[in-house]
């Protein structure tokens, strides 16, 4: 009987344990994972800490239980892998004891872990990260604690507090990224003065720069506080922070929360011989096989290939755990599959505003790729004039000038009002290598109440096609 072995319990190794156990049935399935929890939304913290998911359990997709008793998978919780042998093709872990496993497949699924930036005082009490469900649950626990003690009435107000009928107090979010922008919703939301600190000149870096605009100008809308290029340098307090300390000012706050993106977990690759690629994540073949035989890595540790450069990139996001996981399952299982590239797909929610990015859309990583960037950016309306709803959906695309070849889009709109499924299309085309003549052709869906007769991507698909 042959034994793969997942070092990590979370979305790559679940998925690719569960997939070569069904495809499989006789072959011996072991997952290590350090922590209590696994296969769970990790996504879902910040909707769990504004309090519209109750329950921390909700966030589990499959408790470890149903994995052992009805997918027949030897699931061992709370047992951290410390070594990997290649050469004995053994796997050490440290639960209770040390026990070692040998294995004919082994699967490295990691994760990422957050980014803890050098700034004096992040040790203090107070301040949070939010890389963990037990994260998560002490984010809740925080939250609870605040409006219970909360004062009815709150005489010193900041700028951010005044305008709310009641306010628990001043917090501070560092990161203006998917996190920053989604835990500014789930704080303001328990009524807490919040301010946002972002070290370069504007939020969700990886989008458009209006799309950044649009969202950062909704932000300030929500009361939140602001500050673009200001990079936190310190964090006062005696045990317990009290403020945030940039160059420029000193903002007393009862927390902060590090919000500053996420690095892939290698160490325990590295330890084994195993390769890293040019982004800092494993590197791996098509089939997500490293450079040691037999030895695959997905999921948040891992890198792929982008659909646009072709180049190996680093976006650490469910789907692509999910799908290289399960990849790997139907590999191991004796059905080598690939699991398909990345194209940076991604999507954020910012109170009463929706975002969404796919492809290339910065013009300096577009050249370094051979291309020519050019770019338009429209607004057009989310639904028939006529209808009584509706809004505006912001869409920025960008192709390459020579061939027409679509590189990438941001979208921005309203809640509800379409920016984020109106990707899908782009991502299409871009996967594709599609052109802009040919992305305007695309036979999308029309009726009043969702889209108008040309619905904005194919607009901007227009007018993107005449500027070239």
């Amino acid at each position: 009987m042959s034994t793969f072995v997942v070092v990590g319990g979370d979305a790559a190794g679940m998925s690719a344990a569960s997939k070569a156990k069904r495809d499989d049935p006789d072959l011996d399935v072991v997952v290590f994972e350090k922590g209590e929890w696994v296969s769970y939304g990790a996504c879902g913290l910040p909707y769990y800490i504004k309090g519209e998911i109750q329950r921390l359990e909700d966030l589990v997709s499959i408790t470890p239980e149903e994995f052992r008793e009805e997918r027949d998978i030897d699931l061992r919780t709370g047992h951290e892998v410390v070594d990997i042998d290649p050469d004995d093709r053994t796997v050490t872990a440290r639960g209770d004891g040390k026990v070692t496993v040998g294995y004919d497949h082994l699967l490295v699924a990691t994760g990422a872990e957050a980014v803890v930036p050098s700034i004096d005082g992040r040790e203090q009490e107070g301040v949070y990260t939010l890389g963990s469900m037990t994260d998560g649950k002490e984010l809740r626990e925080f939250v609870a604690r605040s409006r219970e003690s909360s004062p009815l009435e709150q005489p010193d107000r900041g700028p951010a507090c005044q305008f709310l009928e009641s306010c628990t107090g001043p917090v501070a979010v560092v990161g203006g990224g998917y996190i920053g922008v989604e835990m500014a919703e789930a704080l303001a939301a328990n009524d807490f003065e919040v301010h946002l600190f972002q070290r370069g000149d504007r939020v969700l870096k990886g989008f458009s720069e209006e799309t950044s605009a649009y969202v950062a100008d909704h932000l300030r809308e929500q009361n939140v506080a602001l500050y673009l290029n200001s990079e936190v340098q310190a964090f006062e307090g005696d045990n317990v922070v009290e403020a945030v300390v940039t160059a420029d000012e000193r903002v007393p706050v009862e927390m902060a929360l590090l919000g500053t993106g996420v690095r892939p977990r290698t160490d325990l690759a590295e330890d084994a011989g195993i390769e890293l690629g040019p982004t800092g994540a494993i590197a791996t073949d098509a089939y997500r096989e490293t450079n040691l035989p037999d030895v695959y890595a997905a999921g948040d540790c891992a890198e792929a290939e982008h659909v646009v450069t072709g180049e190996p990139a680093y976006v650490p996001l469910a789907l692509t755990a999910n799908r290289h996981g399960r990849a790997i399952g139907e590999t191991v299982a004796g059905n080598p599959s690939v699991g398909g590239g990345i194209a940076g797909t991604a999507a954020v929610k910012a109170f009463d505003v929706e975002a969404a990015r796919t492809g290339i859309l910065d013009d300096e990583e577009a050249r370094d790729a051979g291309f020519d960037p050019t770019t338009v950016t429209i607004d057009a309306k989310s639904r028939a004039g006529y209808y009584p709803e509706g809004g505006t959906v912001k869409v920025t695309l960008t192709a390459d000038s020579e061939s027409g070849r679509v590189l990438g889009v941001s979208l921005a709109s309203e809640y509800g009002e379409g920016a984020v499924h109106r990707s899908h299309a782009v991502v299409g085309a871009v996967t594709e290598g599609a052109t802009v003549e040919e992305l305007a052709n695309y036979d999308l869906a029309y009726a009043p109440p969702f889209n108008t007769t040309w619905d904005p991507v194919l607009t901007a698909a227009k007018v993107l096609g005449g500027k070239l």
